[in-house]
């Protein structure tokens, strides 16, 4: 990817980066199964050394950083406003074995074999060159260390994405994706990103699909807020529509995710793919 089209890259995070803030708890509540899950596949325990590479809202550094003292986790994202309010988080939480660097996954500024284990929690699919990531992140994990990464599987398997995609796309004609560009869905195929770990170095690498229910306290028209606001995918599209068809879109939005939802309560089945492996 060129140069400039990383910098727009960052500057459309860099623009998202607000949102996440303010739905932090939210997604905090959302992911939280995922989190869970790299906790287990990445063996983390106290004492250890822990790098999270994009960490974007603050997750799953802020949960690993309650549970490694004596030892520490180390948040990074190339979004600096990301970074700041991951902070406010852990000084909140007075969680002082927290640190913070402002950089990309392709380009981690620490010493070879600096960490006990690494994990990225969706971010590796979004990155603009994941095998310079990976190669990074096996490169700065100790010998026989852990790396565990988790991504989406298919958009049909994760309706949170596809009950939005299907209502917009009736309104804004869809336009033709490269399954290799950034985005959620990258590595949705099996073994693909296993594959990927193997080819650039990681040993016994393993992969397993983890479904969950990805559930918060928020009924759909809060629902709506939130993925129009957070995506800035979404928000390009939407900018070009009319006041009424935005109101109408919303509308069709919330009837389409109903079924999902229950005393105020959203549930949607979900999957990832978790693969891990050995530095």
């Amino acid at each position: 990817m060129s140069i400039d089209k990383e910098k727009s890259s960052l500057s459309a995070w860099k623009e998202s980066a607000p949102y996440w803030a303010q739905y932090a708890g939210t997604i905090r509540t959302m992911f939280a199964p995922i989190t869970s899950a790299l906790i287990e596949d990445a063996g983390i325990s106290p004492g250890q050394k822990v790098l999270d590479v994009a960490g974007g809202s603050g997750e799953p550094s802020l949960s690993i950083a309650s549970m490694v003292a004596p030892g520490s986790v180390f948040y990074t994202d190339a979004v600096h406003e990301m970074a700041m309010a991951t902070r406010r988080s852990a000084v909140d939480r007075n969680l002082t074995s927290l640190d913070f660097t402002q950089c990309i996954g392709e380009q981690l500024p620490f010493p070879r074999g600096s960490f006990d284990v690494v994990v990225s929690r969706l971010g590796v699919m979004l990155f603009n060159d994941p095998a310079s990531a990976i190669r990074e992140m096996l490169r700065v994990a100790k010998t026989n260390g852990r790396v565990a990464m988790a991504v989406w599987s298919t958009s049909r398997a994760n309706p949170f994405f596809s009950v939005v995609s299907d209502v917009v796309s009736r309104y804004v004609a869809p336009t033709p994706e490269d399954p290799d560009a950034p985005g959620a869905f990258r590595f949705a195929e099996p073994g693909k990103l296993a594959g990927l770990v193997g080819e650039l170095g990681g040993k016994n690498v393993n992969e397993h699909l983890l479904q969950f229910t990805l559930e918060a306290p928020i009924d759909p028209r809060r629902f709506w807020e939130l993925r129009s606001q957070m995506s800035e995918t979404l928000r390009t599209k939407l900018a070009t529509l009319s006041t009424d068809s935005l109101s109408q879109l919303a509308k069709d939005v919330e009837d389409a995710g109903a079924p999902y939802y229950e005393a105020g309560r959203m549930t949607f089945p979900a999957e990832v793919w978790i693969v891990s492996t050995t530095a």
